[in-house]
């Protein structure tokens, strides 16, 4: 067993004795706190696993003792010892938040167990929170979402790509949020403070490419009536993020080229050198390979601007953060639409896991955002879904991935479990360390009291 911290607020020498002598072991520790003015000296040595409280302590029935205790660490367990036992003043330290209360003199056996019991809930709690904390975090990185290994591991990569200099090419498929990784890339950067500056080479005219990227002079064209400070100029110190590399002229990759090995440039209509510190980063949904092999991507800038290269998986092959994105967009669009959806049915997130998402992260956002848009209600329904979802028959897949301690290893995740039964596990899970507090358990999941009333009765639970 776990060595036990117990900080007894009592000033009676004999409660002090009897807790000393039950827990007696080398391991525990018994700190008596005589009087509210040193409480605060006791408590910056550590938060203890549970404390006794004495009503006659602070000489106020200890009540704005657990209050001030429960709002600042609220799931630290207080039980409540007194010499009074008369019902109201127990059925008040109880709704306070007081976890028992044993009536004095102390005996052995009741009072030994009831610490125990709140010491290994107390440990398990915060176990419970930190994972769910870690859970998070790893679910959320510098804008990205997903809790997927393809997306853990490209996490990591993006902080190991982010400490130096080199260029990326960050290949995968339109939707899947290429430019997102770049801008994670330079915000995990020390160029962080300076611009992240993003070009489509697709979307501007490819005559115009060139003045886009390395500006031009007054005069240097038909219309250039004043001078303009390209990309490449304006990204110093920070990043150059070019997207849709492959639709850039073979001219102009010669150009590219020779500023990413000299990193220095002429602007249009200038002979004057500029010379700037970029990081660039580039992207596109084509097989490079391909490309070359077609004439359209230059083989040397290839080599050049894929020193690290980073592929991003597709949605379909990582089904798993298809409910953590669902449910984010969900969240956002609600609150733009001022509606009031919580989450989805089993049918609907169903639905949603075995479509096969051509256009990725993109298209699964334009959706959940339809579906708000033209919809009420609390719950999306299966029937809110778009007809090409309804009516996929893209082969079920029987049941999603669940996460495990084995993120921290690297090896993915390996339990698996249908959506509603982790829903429900986790449900039971939180009303058992709540003792069946509905409040209590609606705040540790992070949703709304009416909202757990809900999923209880839906999944015929007792709380």
């Amino acid at each position: 067993m776990e060595p036990l911290n117990i900080l007894v607020l009592d000033n009676d020498p004999e409660t002090a004795a009897f807790f000393q002598e039950r827990f007696r072991r080398q391991e525990d520790t018994v700190e008596i706190c005589p009087s509210p003015e040193t409480l605060s000296q006791f408590l910056q040595k550590g938060l203890p696993d549970v404390v006794i409280l004495d009503t006659d302590w602070s000489g106020d029935g200890g009540i704005p003792a657990l209050e001030a205790l429960k709002r600042e660490w609220e799931d630290l367990p207080v039980i409540f010892v007194s010499r009074d036992g008369r019902v109201p003043q127990v059925v008040e330290a109880m709704k306070r938040g007081a976890r028992d209360y044993f009536l004095k003199p102390l005996e052995e056996g009741g009072i030994d167990r009831a610490v125990l019991q709140a010491v290994r809930e107390s440990k398990l709690l915060r176990r419970v929170n930190q994972l769910q904390e870690a859970y998070e975090r790893r679910g959320q990185f510098e804008g990205l979402v997903g809790v997927s290994y393809p997306m853990q591991r490209l996490y990591r990569m993006i902080d190991s790509v982010a400490r130096g200099d080199a260029t990326v090419l960050i290949t995968g498929e339109s939707g899947v949020g290429k430019e997102l990784v770049a801008q994670a890339i330079h915000r995990r950067s020390q160029r962080r403070e300076f611009p992240f500056v993003a070009v489509n080479c697709g979307s501007i005219p490819k005559d115009l490419l060139e003045s886009e990227l390395f500006g031009h002079e007054k005069g240097a064209f038909t219309g250039a009536d004043r001078r303009q400070v390209g990309c490449c100029e304006a990204a110093h110190n920070g990043t150059l993020f070019l997207d849709e590399i492959c639709e850039m002229a073979p001219s102009l990759q010669v150009k590219l080229l020779r500023f990413l090995q000299e990193r220095s440039f002429r602007r249009l209509g200038s002979d004057r050198l500029i010379e700037v510190d970029t990081r660039v980063i580039c992207a596109t949904n084509r097989d490079p390979m391909n490309e070359i092999r077609a004439g359209r991507l230059r083989e040397d800038l290839y080599y050049r601007i894929s020193v690290i290269p980073i592929d991003v998986t597709p949605l379909r092959e990582r089904r798993e953060d298809i409910p953590v994105l669902a449910m984010r967009f969900l969240e956002e669009f609600s609150a733009k639409y001022e509606k009031y959806f919580y989450d989805f049915s089993m049918e609907a997130m169903e639905k949603l896991v075995e479509y096969h998402w051509p256009g990725n992260v993109r298209e699964l956002k334009n959706t959940i955002e339809q579906i708000v848009a033209l919809n009420m209600g609390s719950q999306v329904v299966e029937r809110f879904l778009p007809e090409k979802l309804r009516r996929s028959r893209t082969p079920s897949i029987p049941c999603l991935k669940s996460p495990s301690s084995d993120l921290e290893s690297g090896d993915g995740f390996r339990r698996v479990l249908r959506l509603h039964e982790m829903e429900k596990q986790a449900i039971l899970h939180a009303l058992k360390v709540c003792r069946g507090n509905i409040g209590e358990a609606a705040r540790k999941l992070g949703v709304g009291q009416a909202t757990l009333y809900r999923k209880v009765k839906k999944y015929g639970l007792r709380p």
